[in-house]
C-alpha cells in the first residue's frame, strides 16, 4: 500500500496522451481524468477513520480494492490494445509497430487504418 499516489497517475496520464492522437480528444481527456485522479485523494484521505485504527482494515481493504481493479482494468485495456493491433496488421496483410507510422497521417486517431496503440 506504499507505492505512492502519484506515480500511477503520471503513468496514466503519459500512457492516454500518447494513444490519443487528436489534440481535441487529448486536451478534453486530460482535462477530465487529472481532476478525477485529484479527486481519489479525497476518498483516500476520508477511509482511514479513528474508530477503526490500529488495524484500519476498512480502508486497507477499500485502497486494494480500487488497486486491483486498476490493475485488472489496465490489463484487460493493455491486452485489447495488442489484440486491435494484431487485426489492423492481419487486415493490411504488414506488422508494423506505432513508431513506424509518421504522426501525420494519424489526426484521426483509431480512425486511421494505420493507426496502432503504443503499450
Amino acid at each position: 500500500m506504499t507505492w505512492g499516489t502519484s506515480a500511477p497517475s503520471v503513468l496514466l496520464d503519459t500512457w492516454y496522451n500518447n494513444n490519443t492522437a487528436n489534440e481535441g480528444r487529448r486536451v478534453v481527456l486530460t482535462s477530465i481524468a487529472v481532476p478525477l485522479a485529484n479527486l481519489m485523494g479525497v476518498v483516500s484521505s476520508n477511509i482511514f477513520r479513528k474508530q477503526d485504527e490500529p488495524k484500519y482494515l476498512p480502508a486497507l481493504i477499500t485502497t486494494a480494492s480500487f488497486g486491483g481493479v486498476g490493475i485488472v482494468l489496465t490489463l484487460c485495456l493493455g491486452l485489447w490494445m495488442m489484440a486491435d493491433n494484431k487485426k489492423r496488421d492481419r487486415l493490411q496483410g504488414v506488422h508494423i509497430k506505432a513508431r513506424d507510422i509518421p504522426t501525420e497521417y494519424l489526426k484521426d486517431g483509431p480512425a486511421c487504418n494505420d493507426f496502432r496503440w503504443f503499450y
